[in-house]
């Protein structure tokens, strides 16, 4: 991707324009009502600066998958009030995204004004990237804003075919995002650390075999430390691992020490019987992990060796909890940590970056992530540009 062709609307005279912003309105709702709306508050400045440049701000989203067909449950109105509640100003909204119904509500949309258009997935072109849905919403623009990092990975009507048809900018929360892991990853202060965690190996090979090239150290957590385990001839119990990894954990673990890229794993856990709230638990080494029981965080030696590797960086990207942070107590190791890179951060001597939902979830929890240098909102695209990959919807706006 050729990041450095991104182009913005700074500048750009947008007073009397019809411009279309891609933003992600793909938020949580519960009987009508968002029930969190951190997507909708990261637009909040992007909007408010086009609209009072004058422009006339048109908001494309998907929501949810309805697969095409008009689901009552999944319309973006009630997504729409809640935008105008954190703009602090009244939300336009039209019943369809493109047609007679969307292009009376551009047609009547005042200059310094903002609408949103019903969920793009109503359409089944916008999922196919149908050249004749795009040009249906090109028809309502006059100016294209690509300003949805978390839908990049996606080449959709409404992120890659309609770069075609319009003057295309990136807008300033992409812009964020991807300063954020350019700054984690192509241009760091080192030495740098990644955190990656979760259940499986066979989900993160792409990013471990990237990162190792990239960072100077790799820590490993999660469900995916104990493959990693296993193939250093350690016994699991009933600990969560993929034992036909053991070979991929080997060569990966080869590969990095070939880099100069060291790998931190657990060298104690806490350990149960079983895996829910208030189950006995007990701190042992990984080399006497019980048969009978299942590992579910990392231990205290663990967390002070895993504090040594951060407190030697400078810069940490990280994706993934270290256990099963959702139960207590199996979130110990993951806050910890997290409360470390806070520190660190808070004090000027690291740069944090964080993504990935169960990644956000864990810093909520141990209530941090406001003192990370960036966290991101995206899942799969914060995933895929971690693994190296091109994202058509950054490549589309780069053209």
């Amino acid at each position: 991707m050729q990041l450095d062709k991104l182009k913005t609307t700074n500048g750009l005279d947008v007073a009397g324009k019809r411009v279309l912003v891609r933003a992600d309105l793909n938020v949580p709702v519960a009987d009508g009502r968002v029930t969190d709306a951190t997507r909708l508050t990261r637009l909040v400045p992007g909007l408010l600066d086009l609209a009072q440049r004058g422009a006339k701000v048109i908001v494309l989203s998907h929501f949810g998958r309805p697969k095409g067909a008009r689901v009552p449950d999944m319309s973006l109105k009630p997504v729409a009030e809640a935008l105008g509640t954190a703009l602090g100003r009244p939300v336009a909204f039209a019943d369809d995204c493109v047609g007679d119904v969307a292009a009376k509500a551009v047609a009547a949309l005042p200059n310094g004004s903002i609408l949103v258009l019903e969920n793009l997935r109503f359409h089944k072109g916008e999922e196919k990237n149908d050249p004749e849905l795009a040009a249906a919403l090109a028809k309502l623009g006059d100016i294209f804003v690509g300003d949805a990092f978390s839908c990049a990975h996606r080449a959709h009507a409404s992120t890659d075919a309609i770069t075609h048809l319009l003057p295309s900018y990136a807008g300033p929360l992409l812009m964020e995002e991807i300063n954020a892991l350019r700054t984690a990853l192509e241009r760091p202060q080192r030495p740098t650390a990644a955190v990656v965690g979760g259940a499986k190996v066979s989900t993160k090979i792409p990013v471990l075999t990237n990162l190792m090239a990239k960072v100077d150290h790799l820590i490993i957590g999660g469900g995916m430390a104990n493959t990693f385990l296993l193939a250093q001839g350690h016994a699991i119990g009933k600990s969560l691992a993929e034992p036909d990894l053991v070979g991929t954990a080997r060569e990966i673990m080869d590969a990095a020490a070939a880099k100069g890229c060291t790998i931190a794993l657990p060298v104690d856990g806490v350990v149960a019987a079983e895996f829910k709230a208030g189950a006995a638990s007990r701190v042992v080494d990984v080399t006497a992990i019980p048969a009978d029981q299942m590992v579910l965080d990392v231990g205290p030696k663990s967390i002070a060796h895993l504090s040594k590797v951060i407190e030697g960086c400078r810069t940490l990207l990280w994706n993934g909890p270290l256990g099963a942070f959702e139960i207590a107590p199996f979130g110990e190791g993951t806050f910890a940590l997290a409360r470390q890179a806070a520190a660190m951060t808070k004090a000027g001597k690291l740069v944090s970056v964080a993504g990935g939902g169960d990644t956000v979830a864990a810093l909520n929890a141990a209530g941090v992530t406001d003192d990370f240098t960036y966290v991101s909102t995206a899942g799969g695209a914060f995933l895929e540009w971690l693994e190296g990959r091109e994202l058509p919807g950054i490549a589309a706006l780069a053209r």
